[in-house]
């Protein structure tokens, strides 16, 4: 099996036409081309069986503005389609894995760390995000992030809306997902369901830098809307490609594919640095500074109630986090195995490292240091899993909370924004330092897995091989096109989530009265509270 990295363009023409950010720039980017842990949904029926055709033996892919277009004339052949039993149960159990993150892994870690006034609505405020986000997903967030669509360099279109076209053919079998194996599939369904946790803990980690003063019903309302204008946008220009096999079926028939505008700089995101983690941190920075701080904020002391639920959630957050990396590949194969190990050290390097700093500077190691250090070396290694060797791994594992420590104290002090559970200062920082640490860490001379090249995947008869030949790497063009896609997704993000925050603000669903905030929002918003003296 190949590996799960692609590198398919000689050129990638870098076009910056985000709309709501007005600017332009473009300029050309050689062969590295785009890798991630995402795949195009569907392969159409004609590429399921063994075809013959006229190709090149080496097919010359160009892309102009995330239109693939793919030319030759020779003999090739597919493989023969497989679907494997153990690729498919390996995604089931991690779908499984990441709503752990959510529910109740993520729901207990926050609700540890808000004072006890506040602790049921957190445990509600996560969990409806949650349910909003899977119901949502179904009904049309799978189609705008993984179809194909009118405006596909960012957005997919409505082909797949109420899961149409994602379940059973006409013929009663299922509808087939492409891996990042040539002639290897999973059933459609598992990738929905897969992807549909991703969107619903994205949304939930913004909560974070609102929490304790946010009405319930305006929280409702960002869990409908913020997807819409941010998560699934970004899923879809990260992640959306035409697939190893619809490559080869491009050049077949001389057809045209699009792929998302940041697939198209050669950006690499595993499992979600850009799309999940930044994407939310910035989110949760915006919605903190609209809101504005907590009463008595930096004039009385707000520690957690409960650092022992904030472990608890801290190492389900770990164990669930297995799932979103390993799972990301798609395939029970090596790569998975190379994820979860990078899960591992990368992680284990940042909690220690976090302790140290903190011994350091403050001279007490703490537990809470221990659970953000774990949450900011999964985030930092969440891009680069399936991409950096172990070694690589626990660098960006050692490097990534000194500076994540430095935005949650110096930073955020200098600045006197409430991003309430810092979770701007560890999701976006911590991306951003594990999306661009990304381009060093794939890098096969320093023990990187280094990048697969879907463009030669023809032997000298010209049948499409299953394991495609290693493309060049280029540091400075890699981190570059990282540098691109951090941009681009800092800056989306940030202008949907104003547009998002601010609606909300003027529909008067923003903050809670003072009485309720200083009463707690359990008790106000809820009825009920989590605990009963």
């Amino acid at each position: 099996m190949t590996r799960p990295k692609a590198s398919l363009f000689t050129r990638a023409l870098f076009g910056l036409k985000i709309a709501v950010v007005a600017a332009a720039a473009g300029f050309s980017l050689a062969s590295a081309g785009p890798a991630a842990a995402q795949t195009v949904p569907a392969t159409p029926t004609e590429v399921l069986a063994p075809v013959a055709a006229e190709v090149t033996p080496v097919v010359e892919a160009v892309v102009t503005e995330g239109v693939v277009a793919v030319e030759a004339p020779a003999t090739a052949t597919l493989p023969e389609a497989t679907v494997d039993k153990g690729d498919t149960t390996w995604m089931l159990v991690s779908t499984l894995l990441v709503l752990l993150m959510i529910i109740p892994g993520l729901a207990l870690f926050y609700g540890g760390l808000v004072r006890t006034k506040n602790m049921l609505s957190m445990l509600m405020q996560v969990s409806t995000v949650a349910v909003i986000g899977m119901v949502a997903w179904f009904l049309w967030g799978y189609s705008l992030a993984f179809s194909t669509g009118t405006f596909d360099s960012f957005l997919g279109g409505t082909s797949n809306l109420f899961l149409n076209g994602t379940g059973l053919d006409g013929d009663g079998n299922p509808v087939l997902a492409a891996t990042f194996s040539t002639g290897v599939y999973i059933p459609m369904l598992v990738f929905v369901v897969f992807q549909m946790t991703f969107a619903a803990i994205t949304a939930a980690l913004v909560l974070g830098g609102v929490a304790e003063r946010m009405k319930f019903a305006g929280v409702v309302v960002f869990a409908v809307l913020w997807p819409l204008l941010s998560y699934y946008p970004i899923a879809h220009m990260v992640w959306w490609w035409p697939g190893p096999d619809l490559l080869a079926q491009a050049s077949f028939e001389g057809t045209e594919y699009t792929t998302g505008l940041i697939w198209g700089f050669g950006a690499l995101d595993f499992a979600g640095g850009t799309v999940v983690h930044i994407n939310a941190g910035v989110a949760a920075l915006v919605g903190a500074i609209i809101l504005g701080a907590r009463a008595g904020y930096r004039n009385e002391p707000m520690p957690p109630h409960s650092l022992t639920l904030t472990y608890v959630g801290a190492g389900l957050l770990w164990v669930g986090w297995f799932g979103f990396n390993a799972g990301s590949n798609l395939e029970s194969n090596y790569y998975a195995v190379l994820a979860m190990a990078n899960t591992f050290i990368a992680t284990a390097a940042a909690g220690l490292s976090w302790i140290i700093t903190e011994w350091v500077t403050r001279g007490k190691p703490s537990m809470l240091g221990l659970a953000s250090g774990i949450v900011a070396g999964l985030v930092a290694v969440t891009p680069a899993a399936g991409f950096a060797g172990p070694m690589g791994a626990l660098i960006l594992g050692l490097v990534v909370s000194p500076i994540c420590v430095f935005f949650c104290s110096v930073i955020k002090n200098a600045l006197k924004y409430d991003d309430s559970l810092d979770a701007f200062g560890i999701h976006a920082v911590g991306g951003i330092v594990g999306a661009i640490g990304t381009g060093l860490v794939v890098n096969p001379a320093w023990g990187g897995a280094g990048i697969v090249d879907y463009t030669k995947c023809f032997d000298a008869a010209g049948v499409i091989l299953s394991v495609c030949p290693a493309g060049d790497y280029n540091m400075v063009k890699q981190v570059t096109a990282q540098a691109q896609a951090v941009g681009v997704t800092v800056a989306w993000s940030a202008v949907a989530s104003l547009i998002v925050f601010g609606l909300i603000r003027v529909i008067g669903l923003m903050r809670v009265s003072r009485d309720t905030e200083v009463e707690g929002l359990d008790i106000n918003e809820h009825g009920e509270r989590a605990y009963h003296s």
